[in-house]
């Protein structure tokens, strides 16, 4: 029992450093891909735009225009800083929106760049993110068509925030939603997790890990591609950016009400990301990619994706990690080394933000 000299706390002082679901205000949480990001498009978002198509929730939105199948998505970037290694903002700000379309099935056509400056940034740096930009359209085969500028003042952003959107042709016979998924579907990823996320923290608290970790930024488009060469019936493809592998199966085992089952050893992660997860106290199954994907792809086709994956550069570390199944539906299970299993949850909010 404290003595009369004891100075008692003053409760009213502490505060979480957790965010916490009830938050009256905007945390960084919310932008982190997780469960505080799903609950702001299903209670603020969805009921105030009431669009059908949004009710999809995919990477990208599929709609049906004068006959054509298309898939249409945007998305923004703050990543800081604006250069790492392996890429820049304006390689995420074109990989990015391509590889959402992608998800759809889609070849990605048409960009649009929204710049957002904020006063002072150098004109030297505004136009390497410009070059960037424009480098990694040109190698994903797409057209930047139209954009806008827009300046703050100093103090009121963080040198260049980037939007960009694109719009895609769907091939017939593809049709990629998570509510395709059914029990026995195999489950693939398309290499290492973790690297473009370690990669940002790495320069960004000026971590050395005896290896420089590079982002594996890329444009997905060529290897959905060669995947769909294989069979139009894939069931559904994510790109794991925010939250990591872990949200995206999340997210399909919701959205298919099917269980998720996957073997911790099977999954790709670089001994150099394991080991600044470690250190980091991180979940590399929880850390942003950005040149990845995984599919769910019914079980006779398994080995023949596969094999297309691996013969694709961007695939060649491909491997089968698990399987939809109809235990626990809508649950994300992780079969560990030691032969237990453990619960692999919907993140709250992101492990590391401004990442993309």
């Amino acid at each position: 029992m404290p003595d009369s000299t004891t100075t008692t706390p003053d409760l009213t002082a502490w505060t979480c450093p957790a965010p916490l679901r009830d938050q009256p205000r905007i945390v960084m949480g919310h932008g982190g891909g997780g469960t505080l990001s799903a609950e702001l498009v299903e209670h603020v978002f969805a009921p105030a735009f009431g669009s059908a198509v949004l009710a999809q929730l995919g990477d990208a939105a599929a709609v049906t225009l004068g006959g054509q199948r298309l898939a249409f998505s945007t998305d923004s970037f703050v990543v800081r800083p604006l250069f790492f290694p392996g890429g820049s903002i304006g390689d995420l700000a074109v990989n990015g929106t391509v590889n959402d379309l992608a998800m759809s099935g889609a070849r990605a056509a048409y960009l649009s760049c929204g710049f957002i400056l904020e006063e002072g940034v150098e004109l030297e740096t505004v136009a390497r993110v410009a070059e960037a930009l424009g480098a990694a359209a040109r190698a994903a085969g797409v057209e930047v068509a139209t954009g806008d500028t827009k300046v703050v003042e100093a103090g009121h952003g963080d040198g260049i925030y980037l939007n960009t959107a694109g719009i895609g042709l769907i091939p017939a016979g593809v049709d990629l939603r998570a509510q395709r998924v059914v029990p026995g579907d195999v489950v693939i990823v398309s290499g290492a997790v973790g690297v473009h996320g370690v990669a940002i923290m790495s320069v960004r608290e000026g971590l050395e890990f005896g290896v420089e970790i590079e982002s594996d930024c890329a444009a997905l488009g060529g290897l959905v591609e060669s995947m769909l060469a294989v069979t139009p019936d894939l069931h559904v493809l994510r790109d794991p950016t925010r939250g990591g592998l872990a949200a995206s199966l999340n997210e399909i085992a919701a959205a298919s009400g099917a269980g998720v089952v996957i073997t911790e050893r099977d999954v790709p992660v670089p001994a150099a990301v394991a080991g600044a997860c470690a250190v980091l106290g991180l979940d590399p199954f929880y850390v942003a990619n950005e040149g990845k994907l995984v599919a769910f792809v019914p079980r006779r086709h398994a080995d023949a994706v596969l094999d297309a994956m691996r013969a694709h550069p961007l695939g060649r570390q491909a491997a089968i990690i698990g399987e939809a199944v109809a235990d626990h539906p809508g649950m994300v299970v992780a079969r560990t080394a030691l032969g237990g299993t453990r619960v692999v949850d919907m993140p709250l909010g992101e492990q590391l933000p401004r990442i993309c």
